[in-house]
């Protein structure tokens, strides 16, 4: 057993909470209080701070997507400044699949070390859920009653996907102690009180509201400082401190984690066992794998099946012991006339050798229909993959397998896809 790292989420669905502020400040406190414990810092949100503050030089490093792709990302991180590790941020990041486990098994199975923290989207979304399910300590920051409210939602994903909402921890933050409600009852006495009638656990530290703070993130050089070098007089820092301690007891105290065996139930949900071409049983053992884009359905077409549809052009495949084909379908409805059907075959390193337009015909109509489960009229801008790879193609359903082919998927089809604009 070997352990993966103990990952940190910091999430809200309500913007403005200090959500990156305590992400970026609690990794330059952990790697403060214990210099010889890695940290590593990641944000699914498009706003740059993780770069601005501990990118070092021009050198931008790997981005955030790396974990959903099929290097381990334990050998893509980059050693930024205060000596945390960090991805960059990414401004287009899509998801990589449906399956929001996808990125808990990638940690899993990574030789990642140490403490991992996810900076987080103030939206409910496919990075924010992925993030919430991987978390081993859950923090989620609240400044008002509308943010406390909007709690609910996080701690339903924990309850309803099979995680741990004992994770989840309120942190009150942006506390103005200058402000006081009615019967002088202050913010943070009130956000406290008003969390554990909702049975949330709250952590015993908080973030003050503090001008000098704010300045560290807008000044004319572009970077954003942390609490501990540039307002070590403020308050906040005690507070950071704090955290930071509390932190570091969960993780001194949380069980060594393994790798699971693996799930393959969100594949299969979607996995046909007939093959396309005759409609007869394809279990996997022999033929080609394909993958329909927007129906994300999947399956087996046997040889003979596959290798009829082309036979009215020539594939220069040269015997090749892995190549990729993509058949993009552009429907009337982008160009109000007929639909169109090309063919791009690319080689296992994703170099395309050759590209070919398909006449229409009813084999290739009755296949599309069975892959895309769409009528001929429906048809848009239809992307199938077929995956030659030398191999049982039921072998693309299990890891590290799936991860590769998912990652060069991704790159035929944008490279398919890019060049028709």
């Amino acid at each position: 057993m070997r352990n993966a790292p103990f990952v940190i989420t910091v999430a809200s669905e309500k913007g403005g909470v200090g959500k990156t502020t305590i992400a970026t400040n609690l990794a330059v406190y952990l790697k403060a209080l214990r210099e010889d414990l890695p940290v590593t810092i990641a944000s699914f949100d498009n706003h740059f701070s993780v770069d601005n503050m501990f990118a070092i030089g021009r050198h931008p490093g790997h981005s955030v997507a790396a974990f959903f792709g099929a290097e381990p990302a334990e050998e893509l991180v980059t050693l930024g400044e205060y000596g945390v590790q960090y991805f960059t941020s990414e401004r287009n990041l899509t998801p990589p699949d449906d399956d929001h486990r996808t990125l808990d098994h990638a940690l899993l199975r990574s030789e990642l070390d140490g403490i991992l923290i996810l900076d987080t989207r103030p939206i409910l979304d496919y990075f924010t859920r992925s993030a919430l399910l991987a978390a081993d300590l859950a923090l989620v920051p609240i400044k008002d009653r509308p943010s406390l409210v909007n709690a609910a939602s996080l701690h339903a994903v924990l309850s309803a996907d099979g995680a741990d909402p004992a994770a989840l921890w309120i942190i009150p933050s942006l506390i103005d102690a200058r402000l006081k409600l009615r019967e002088n009852v202050g913010m943070h006495e009130f956000l406290v009180d008003s969390a554990r009638e909702r049975d949330y656990q709250v952590i015993d530290a908080f973030i003050p509201k503090s001008p000098k703070v704010e300045s560290l993130t807008t000044n004319f050089a572009s970077r954003v400082y942390p609490v501990l070098t540039h307002a070590r007089s403020t308050s906040a820092h005690l507070q950071f401190k704090a955290l930071a301690d509390f932190v570091l007891e969960r993780f001194d105290a949380a069980p060594a984690k393994c790798a699971p065996a693996p799930d393959l139930s969100g594949r299969q949900r979607r996995l046909l066992l007939e093959c396309p071409g005759c409609a007869q049983q394809a279990t996997g053992d022999e033929g080609i794998f394909w993958h329909d884009l927007r129906s994300r359905q999947r399956g087996f077409i046997h040889p003979d099946c596959f290798w009829s549809l082309f036979s009215d052009i020539e594939l220069e495949t040269e015997a090749a012991p892995e190549m990729h084909l993509v058949l993009r379908v552009e429907g009337a409805g982008l160009f109000g006339g007929a639909t169109e059907y090309h063919l791009h075959l690319f080689s296992a390193a994703g170099e395309e050798l050759c590209r070919n337009q398909l006449p229409e015909k009813d084999r290739l109509l009755a296949v599309l229909r069975s892959v895309t489960g769409r009528v001929p009229t429906e048809f848009y801008r239809e992307v199938i993959t077929f995956h030659l790879t030398g191999k049982p193609p039921r072998n693309g359903l299990h890891d590290p397998e799936y991860r590769r082919l998912g990652t060069l998927r991704r790159q035929l089809t944008r490279t398919v896809l890019e060049r028709e604009k």
